[in-house]
């Protein structure tokens, strides 16, 4: 459920060519074109399509994956994420991609469900998600808890049920982590801001370090 202590690490060049793909794919040193070919790669939609803000042709894109078990996820979209949206997103500087990276049973659930609310209510849903996990985080799928937060977005019981067996959205998760994992994402949150990997329990003094040079 997200990492243990808060790291920081920054890739960029022949160094995120080598931790995705490996020291055979990148060759020795790792050329500009491959980090290139990478960073093209990252931005690809995933099977289920982008849930996606801001202005698509903003100089800098942010790709958040997120677990919604995972409490310094919670904590960057309480306290962070805010300050982020208001700063770049909101004013053209920073395309923000939001992509699913389940860790555990009860958190693919709730991805499930997020997925299966209208596009408006997804972030609305995932914020919620997030800031009550106290009232259905736990080993078990607790589906009447889970239910609770998702009928804020309109969504039915029924459409809730159907939800959760939904198999083209379980498939199109799967692959969405399994492609998270080839970019070496492990835990959650990680961000890649135009290719350069941020991961762990990071602050918005670190954010704007790597967004600020790039959307000038």
């Amino acid at each position: 459920m997200g990492l243990s202590r808060a790291t920081t690490i920054v890739l960029s060049g022949a160094v995120l060519c080598l931790a995705a793909f490996g020291l055979a794919a990148c060759g020795a040193g790792g050329s500009a074109p491959e980090a290139a070919l990478l960073k093209d790669q990252l931005l690809e939609p995933g099977p289920l399509g982008e849930r996606e803000y801001g202005n698509r042709n903003a100089p800098v894109t942010i790709i958040e994956y997120v677990s919604l078990t995972c409490p310094y996820c919670r904590a960057y979209h309480a306290k962070v994420f805010p300050r982020v949206k208001r700063t770049y997103v909101d004013t053209g500087r920073v395309r923000y991609i939001i992509r699913e990276f389940a860790i555990g049973q009860t958190a693919g659930a709730a991805a499930i469900v997020t997925r299966c609310a209208p596009k408006s209510q997804y972030l609305p849903l995932i914020e919620a998600y997030l800031s009550r996990q106290r009232e259905w985080v736990s080993q078990d799928v607790r589906k009447d808890a889970l239910y609770k937060i998702a009928k804020t977005s309109g969504m039915s019981r029924a459409q809730f049920d159907k939800c959760l067996s939904n198999q083209s959205i379980i498939d199109g998760l799967t692959e969405v982590k399994q492609r998270g994992r080839k970019f070496g994402v492990v835990g959650t949150p990680t961000f890649f801001i135009n290719g350069q990997k941020l991961q762990g329990e990071v602050t918005f003094e670190q954010i704007k370090a790597l967004i600020e040079p790039q959307a000038s």
